[in-house]
């Protein structure tokens, strides 16, 4: 059977629309956690229906961006290496890796407990947690992070730490592409300073040839 007229472009237009929405939401939301959907369709370019159509309230538009950013999250950790040579290095190119997802997703920090829920934050977060505990865990075996705290409670802190300064993102009061927040990283978890200014450089330098070489 032929498909009919028109299905395709019909379909093509559908997802544009709804990564528009999306990626309008993940701008404006940052900007006013408020927002309603009246005022996000305008925002998008689109009619209200068309929204709705793909949203049926703001609960709907929050799970997609919950769902978007647990894949991002996913695929950061997954592209890691699993088991580099050193933990301060496994740990560098860790941070470097989480900070473009938490930047593109930020706006969800105003958002977590209010609407999305601890346990389905604590869901979207779980890779990422076992894959820093995991690096800790093995930096303090090998002498490389202070042993004082437990890994798991180590790697808590300095989730803290990160969602602070994104949340300074929020405001406008400070701005990184990774790396400083990736030595300060370094620092909480023990490795001296000029050590960990070292280690991210190199760090960021092979990520951006990786990248290169990928693109």
């Amino acid at each position: 059977m032929s498909q009919p007229v028109g299905r395709v472009p019909q379909r093509r237009n559908a997802r544009s629309n709804r990564a528009r929405i999306l990626a309008t939401a993940r701008q404006e939301l940052g900007r006013n956690p408020d927002i309603t959907l009246e005022e996000l369709a305008r925002a998008s370019g689109v009619v209200r229906r068309t929204l709705f159509g793909h949203f049926p309230g703001r609960a709907a538009l929050l799970e997609a961006l919950a769902e978007e950013a647990a894949e991002a999250l996913q695929s950061a950790v997954a592209a890691a290496p699993p088991a580099p040579e050193q933990a301060e290095r496994a740990l560098a190119h860790f941070s470097l890796s989480m900070w473009p997802v938490g930047d593109r997703y930020r706006m969800l920090l105003a958002l977590a407990r209010r609407d999305l829920g601890v346990d389905r934050v604590n869901e979207i977060l779980k890779p990422a947690r076992a894959r820093a505990t995991g690096i800790l865990e093995r930096g303090q075996r090998d002498g490389v992070f202070h042993p004082h705290l437990p890994p798991a409670v180590l790697s808590a802190g300095l989730e803290a730490m990160t969602v602070a300064l994104l949340e300074e993102v929020n405001t406008g009061a400070f701005e990184d592409d990774g790396t400083r927040v990736a030595v300060a990283t370094l620092i909480a978890a023990g490795v001296p300073e000029k050590r960990a200014l070292v280690v991210v450089d190199d760090a960021a330098a092979t990520a951006a040839a990786e990248d290169a070489a990928g693109g």
